[in-house]
């Protein structure tokens, strides 16, 4: 029972109300690239690495899927509420064109979680990283997502781009 898991769940609803503003909610990840950076509770970060741009797409065809495919459930309860939220993520990896890309997305289930438009399919986009070649071997990251509560997700796709942590976050730690 995580109070603080629970508001970054609805801090992450309160992210896509803000994205969608009149439009509606971002529906592929290049409108989500469009509306951070002029959103409420929302951050870009430009970082470089060491590592080639082929090598981050291939660690991050490697290690998405095994670590961000999942489900968490959230119950917290208090004397007078009772909530539970199943919140499932997806991850997408695009290894080539001009960039490598990974996508995280997020659906809530349950609890009361009410969209104010539709989330696209496989949920409402969270997180999308881009990887740009660079000369002498080396990796442009560009990140889009929430400004806070991801942090432990923002250091997995860190580790894994430099190739110095391939670990898995725990994502049950959102929000913490």
């Amino acid at each position: 029972m995580n109070v603080k898991r629970l508001y970054a769940a609805l801090a992450t609803v309160v992210l896509g109300v803000m994205l969608a503003g009149c439009g509606g909610m971002p529906q592929t990840p290049e409108e989500f690239r469009k509306a951070v950076p002029g959103a409420m509770l929302a951050q870009t970060d430009t970082y470089e690495v060491t590592r080639s741009q082929r090598d981050v797409a291939s660690t991050f065809q490697r290690k998405a899927p095994e670590c961000l495919n999942m489900a968490v459930r959230t119950v917290s309860q208090t004397s007078t509420s009772y909530q539970n939220i199943l919140t499932e993520y997806k991850a997408t990896v695009v290894p080539a064109g001009e960039r490598a890309e990974l996508h995280l997305q997020q659906l809530h289930k349950g609890g009361g979680v009410i969209y104010a438009s539709k989330p696209p399919e496989g949920g409402m986009y969270v997180i999308v990283a881009d990887a740009y070649p660079l000369p002498g071997n080396r990796t442009r990251m560009q990140l889009y997502g929430p400004s806070i509560g991801y942090d432990v997700v923002y250091r997995a796709i860190r580790g894994w781009a430099a190739g110095d942590n391939l670990g898995c976050p725990d994502l049950t730690k959102i929000g913490k």
